[in-house]
């Protein structure tokens, strides 16, 4: 039986990665960053919570014990890669990895100032055997960064203007990462742009909403300024907010409405639509 190190297995992404991999009788390394984080995968044999933390060295060798393959997700609140990442990175080169699947992010090429562009040279450089999950937009931003707002004011508080987003489902991007991970040869030093399968204005995401809620939702458009304003007095980290506002000024461009087949080719099925999102996470939102 494989082992594969799940860093991030607790988020959005990488819960999907973990449940796909043990039913595929995959022993998964989950990684959590302390002892006493709740433990979601009691009972289940084939995960084993390990503790990981990109800025603790010290972890590194215990959660990579028998570890073949790994799966990243930037943790948000790390931006400066060279210093944050890249030790793990090197590390990785001492072992003998077969694959490293890394969720980046859509028109990265693009982008050089984003730490996933940064992250994504490394790799290459280092000559790891990669896989690049290029996703767009992911929809469970709503319920989680923007879902204030939206219960308590009816608002999407974002300063996309009037632009489209080609919006996926992270539940999306954890079945194409599982779906690497279990056939990696097929899937070695690719990169694959990752979108839903249509491009929304917010606009048309509040007409959804408040179609599907029973509520109205509105959009009021802020400015990314005033965007940012906000979130810093929210207490959110300024580092954080900076490379969100980074994301909104590249959507307002025009660059986030890009729209492939590729998901849908990798899934075999139709991308999750915006709809039935919002379906599933509706109690989210009340």
């Amino acid at each position: 039986m494989e082992t594969i190190l799940v860093i991030g297995a607790s988020g959005n992404i990488g819960a999907s990665v973990v449940g796909i991999l043990a039913r595929n009788d995959v022993k998964v390394h989950a990684a959590i960053s302390q002892k006493k984080e709740i433990n979601p995968w009691a009972g289940n044999d084939n995960v084993k919570p390990v503790i990981f933390n990109f800025l603790d060295q010290s972890t590194y060798a215990k959660a990579m014990e028998g570890v073949k393959k790994v799966f990243f997700v930037r943790p948000p609140q790390l931006s400066h890669p060279k210093e944050e990442i890249f030790p793990f990175l090197t590390y990785l080169t001492t072992k003998a990895i077969e694959h490293v699947v890394f969720v980046s992010l859509l028109g990265v090429e693009k982008n050089p100032f984003t730490p996933h562009h940064k992250i994504e040279k490394e790799i290459e450089r280092l000559q790891l055997p990669y896989t690049f999950l290029r996703p767009s937009f992911f929809m469970q931003n709503l319920n989680t960064t923007h879902r204030e707002d939206i219960q308590k004011n009816g608002d999407l508080f974002i300063p996309a203007g009037k632009a489209k987003t080609s919006f996926i489902d992270t539940r999306d991007i954890g079945e194409v990462a599982a779906n690497c991970l279990l056939n990696t040869f097929k899937h070695l030093q690719q990169k694959y742009d990752l979108t839903g399968k249509e491009a929304l204005t917010y606009y048309q995401i509040a007409e959804i909403m408040t179609t599907v809620l029973g509520k109205k939702i509105t959009y009021s458009k802020p400015s990314l300024w005033h965007f940012r304003s906000v979130m810093v007095r929210r207490g959110k980290p300024k580092e954080y907010v900076n490379v969100m506002v980074m994301l909104y000024f590249i959507t307002k461009l025009g660059n986030a409405n890009k729209v492939t087949p590729v998901t849908q080719q990798l899934l075999k099925r139709e991308p999750t639509s915006f709809k039935q999102y919002v379906k599933d996470y509706r109690l989210a939102f009340l």
